[in-house]
Parts: C-alpha cells; sequence; structure tokens
C-alpha cells in the first residue's frame, strides 16, 4: 500500500493547526488503527523497533547488559547503564528494582550467553512490556546498535487492534514528521496487509484535536 509523502505532510501540518500552544513542547503522535485484525493471533502481534530517519526530539536510554570486554565496550559507546553479570544477580526477586528498570530505560539488549538468566531475572517484569532484550554475540560491535535505538521507536500490538506511537514533536518540519510516518508505516506493511485491515490514520499532538487521513 502506498502513501503520498506530500498527503501525510499535509496530515502533519493539519494537527499542527488542530492544536493550541502550551508552555511545553508537545509530541507529536501517530495511531494507526485496524479493523477486522484478530490480535491474539501470534502473527498479528508486532512488537518492533523502528529505526526513523529523523530524530523525535526525547531522549532515548539504552541499557547494556553484558559480560567481559563487551562492558567496557557498551560503556565506552554511550549506553545509559551497563548492568555486568554480577549484577545482575541483584536483581533476582527485586521486583520494585526491576520495575524500576522497566519504567527508566526504553531499549534493553544482551549477551546471548545471559540472556536465559536475563529471562529468569527480569522477564515477568520486562516480558509483558515488550522490552525483553535483543540477544547479542559476544563479539558484536555494540555503538551501532546503541546509535540505532537512539534513533528509533517501538511499535507494537497488544491487545488493542491498534497502534499507538510517538514520531516527532510540534518544533520538527512537517515533512520530516511524515517521513517517520513512513517508515513506521512500512514496517507495519510487512507484517499486516494494510490495504485489507487498515481502518484509519491519526496524527495528533499531545493536547491537540486528531487529524485523520482516512
Amino acid at each position: 500500500m502506498q502513501y503520498d509523502l506530500q498527503r501525510l505532510t499535509s496530515l502533519v501540518d493539519d494537527a499542527k493547526k488542530n492544536s493550541q500552544k502550551r508552555n511545553f513542547v508537545q509530541a507529536v503522535e501517530l495511531v494507526v488503527n485496524f479493523k477486522g485484525l484478530d490480535v491474539k493471533a501470534p502473527e498479528n502481534r508486532i512488537n518492533e523497533v523502528v529505526a526513523l530517519p529523523h530524530p523525535i526530539g526525547r531522549d532515548v536510554k539504552v541499557c547494556i547488559i553484558a559480560d567481559g570486554d563487551m562492558v567496557v565496550k557498551a560503556r565506552q559507546s554511550g549506553a545509559d547503564l551497563v548492568i555486568t553479570k554480577q549484577e545482575l544477580d541483584q536483581y533476582a526477586g527485586n521486583k520494585k528494582a526491576v520495575k524500576k528498570l522497566a519504567n527508566t530505560y526504553d531499549y534493553f539488549a544482551a549477551r546471548t550467553d545471559l540472556m536465559a538468566m536475563v529471562g529468569k531475572t527480569l522477564g515477568s517484569v520486562l516480558g509483558p512490556r515488550g522490552k525483553m532484550p535483543d540477544p547479542l554475540p559476544p563479539a558484536a560491535n555494540v555503538e551501532p546498535i546503541i546509535k540505532k535505538y537512539r534513533g528509533a521507536i517501538r511499535v507494537k500490538i497488544r491487545d488493542q487492534p491498534a497502534i499507538r506511537c510517538r514520531i516527532g514533536s510540534e518544533e520538527m518540519d512537517s515533512k520530516a514528521i511524515a517521513e517517520n510516518i513512513l517508515a513506521v508505516l512500512s514496517t507495519i506493511e510487512r507484517r499486516i496487509k494494510l490495504d485489507q485491515y487498515l481502518s484509519s490514520i491519526v496524527v495528533k499532538t499531545t493536547m491537540g484535536k486528531p487529524a485523520k487521513l482516512r
């Protein structure tokens, strides 16, 4: 399904016009609604990290769970938090600390040989939130991975037939936001036939009225 960049840019312009100025910079949100989509079917439960062409104007926090040389490399590459194998043990049975971790960090990645330990220690909290770490081979170059997370958002379908995500801020150029929307739609299209299941595409600011494409 093809979407015209000009139409999407106009949609973002409309969303901005529908919004009054506030004493803070409002986010621009994308809502993709589906019809007739079985959200209980595993193939329709999307949970993917989408690399966007333009930063969305918010800080993204990345946590790397590592051991050995990867600990040093992750710190040098600017990870917001690096949890070592020994430190991971401290989270066992401490659900309050694990919840704080899940609330603070947007993306997690862990060395493959630590994934079983991560699942046992953090999985009960990170799993339901769709934040289970991506596995990293021991020799992985973590710098580009962290960089990818910095410019990415997570899109997911869980209990409702809709995807809601932040794709910019009101200060951003409307065309740049529209290009971010295209990146999200392209990701969804790889999993779900939009020409069959799409109900509507809506763009709105945090406090503004929605602008609807279809």
